[in-house]
């Protein structure tokens, strides 16, 4: 009897515990379930807080300048280019964050969030884009350096591009930004043709056609660009059907347009090793472009499936006053929620007509004047969201 009641106590006594730890699983499983209402509650204010600040890049309150910092002109002004461009900014608040502080500090995709968001919340007129510059200096980009503009933002899109670790969203960022172009080169002797594709993130068109006359358009200039070229003499290529040298046609067209399309004047030039000079001469350029008007079709074959209208407006303008050697950049801006301009001139923003945006133009006679030297065009079912 005696085992009987000790094999019956341990028995109550096992029952007892089990009893204990279900109980006590009940109350962890009550809180657990407090915990994760509480972090959805959390969750959902925090996404409706991104969303307000995140949801529309270019609000009123948003068009805050970026205070200078150390010849940081051209950084700022491509800054605000990239900030008030929605189809950029709904890129970058898709990105995954970094987890660690030291990882966060070095992410130029994430601390231009950061910047962004201090931008959207900020009550001031301007902010100081420290912590990423900070940031892009662990990548080679420092402070009080001259930097071109055009160079800057192939050098910031690759930084931007290399680091966005999720595939889709840098596959999104290359149709974003991405040209398509397709070289071909044709034999003058047995008419062999050679095709080459290619991407660029921008067009520089030149200056000056083939006969060193001043372009005084942008549609001139894309002309000149995309005209065909003949290689004779010490430029021509052997044939390898001809088994010779020959004289080739070499000519380039379009393939595909992205929704941003970047154009870059070649307004600083050098010759024979000289000191750089800039080209101050007036180009005009048009508030839309359409380049089935514009190129011929054998310029301009955009592919079916892409569906390619070629229609353009313009977006954005940075523009250079100074001499090619000191100057200074910002940037006008069409505001896609207001549908107006507004000039970023550093820590000064206001808002400006399209009559200020043509004195971008330039002028022969005021080589320090202001000149515009990339053009930002959207595509017209995009600008207009």
């Amino acid at each position: 009897m005696r085992l009987m009641g000790q094999g019956f106590g341990r028995a109550e006594r096992r029952r007892s515990l089990k009893l204990d730890e279900y109980q006590r699983m009940a109350v962890q499983t009550e809180e657990e379930e407090e915990e994760e209402k509480c972090a959805e509650n959390i969750t959902a204010k925090c996404k409706e807080q991104l969303k307000a600040i995140w949801g529309m890049a270019d609000l009123r309150n948003g068009a805050v300048g970026l205070y200078n910092i150390g010849l940081s002109c051209c950084l700022n002004s491509l800054l605000q280019v990239f900030f008030m461009n929605r189809h950029f900014t709904m890129i970058l608040r898709r990105i995954e964050v970094p987890f660690d502080a030291a990882e966060q500090k070095a992410s130029v995709p994430y601390q231009m969030l950061l910047l962004l968001e201090e931008m959207q919340r900020s009550k001031q007129k301007s902010v100081h884009p420290t912590d990423l510059a900070c940031c892009l200096s662990k990548h080679n980009v420092r402070l009080f350096v001259l930097y071109d503009a055009a160079q800057l933002f192939l050098i910031l899109w690759n930084i931007i591009k290399d680091q966005i670790t999720s595939v889709d969203l840098a596959e999104s960022l290359t149709l974003l930004y991405t040209i398509q172009l397709q070289e071909y080169t044709v034999c003058q002797n047995c008419l062999l043709e050679m095709k080459k594709d290619s991407n660029m993130l921008m067009l520089p068109l030149p200056m000056f056609d083939s006969d060193s006359q001043p372009l005084r358009t942008l549609e001139g200039a894309l002309h000149a660009f995309f005209a065909l070229e003949l290689l004779t003499e010490g430029s021509a290529c052997r044939c390898e059907q001809c088994d010779r040298r020959t004289s080739w046609l070499r000519g380039m067209k379009i393939t595909h347009l992205p929704q941003t399309l970047i154009l870059h004047l070649m307004r600083f030039c050098s010759k024979d090793g000289n000191r750089t000079k800039k080209i101050s001469h007036s180009l005009s350029f048009p508030q839309s472009l359409d380049f089935n008007q514009i190129l011929t079709s054998e310029q301009y074959c955009p592919d079916v499936q892409k569906k390619d209208n070629g229609l353009y407006d313009l977006f954005a303008v940075v523009a250079h006053s100074g001499s090619a050697n000191f100057g200074h950049y910002c940037a006008y801006v069409w505001s896609l929620t207001e549908g107006k301009w507004y000039c970023f001139n550093d820590s000064s923003v206001c808002q400006v007509s399209w009559d200020d945006v043509k004195c971008t133009y330039g002028r022969a006679c005021l080589r320090w004047g202001e000149t515009a030297y990339l053009l930002v065009y959207l595509k017209r079912n995009c600008r207009q969201l």
